[in-house]
């Protein structure tokens, strides 16, 4: 299965080899150099993963994290950074980040780092499905164990009544 990302960051030169180079790596990638172009692609397409970078002028890379794990939750975000702030990683970790990670990135160890949150992700939405499915489970549970109770009951009055 192809990895959906967005690739979100200001620097436009940046972005372009960024996407060529995950391209090439057989991801499939969108892009965006603005916190509002981000939001616009999150509410109209299905992504795995983004690639946020949190100092993104005019915008606030925390107030855009919160949107996307708002309106998509199980979107696993990677923030990035050319400025080492501990208290911006802890942040966006607290909020739902999966990662936090610096510039310059060195491509092999940040694929390894979108396909670990992929994989988180697709843990997420199997354990999703089974919660789903769960309650349903524990009704037709209770059924069988109450009509277990009945036949027994029932059964017994029977089989009572017969020997008199």
């Amino acid at each position: 299965m192809e990895i959906k990302l967005l690739v979100v960051d200001d620097e436009k030169e940046f972005v372009e080899v960024l996407s060529e180079r995950l391209e090439v790596r057989g991801f499939e990638i969108k892009t965006a150099l603005s916190g509002e172009e981000a939001l616009k692609w999150i509410y109209k397409s299905e992504f795995d993963v983004v690639l946020l970078d949190v100092m993104i002028p005019g915008d606030n890379g925390i107030e855009i994290l919160k949107e996307i794990k708002r309106a998509r939750p199980l979107i696993q975000i990677i923030m990035l950074t050319g400025h080492a702030k501990i208290d911006t990683a802890v942040r966006g970790l607290e909020l739902g980040a999966y990662d936090y990670l610096l510039k310059p990135l060195e491509i092999e160890p940040l694929v390894e780092k979108i396909k670990m949150a992929y994989d988180y992700k697709s843990a997420q939405k199997k354990r999703d499905r089974r919660e789903e499915t769960r309650p349903v489970d524990k009704k037709l549970g209770r059924k069988r164990f109450f009509s277990a109770i009945y036949d027994f009951v029932c059964g017994s009055r029977r089989d009572h009544r017969s020997k008199s």
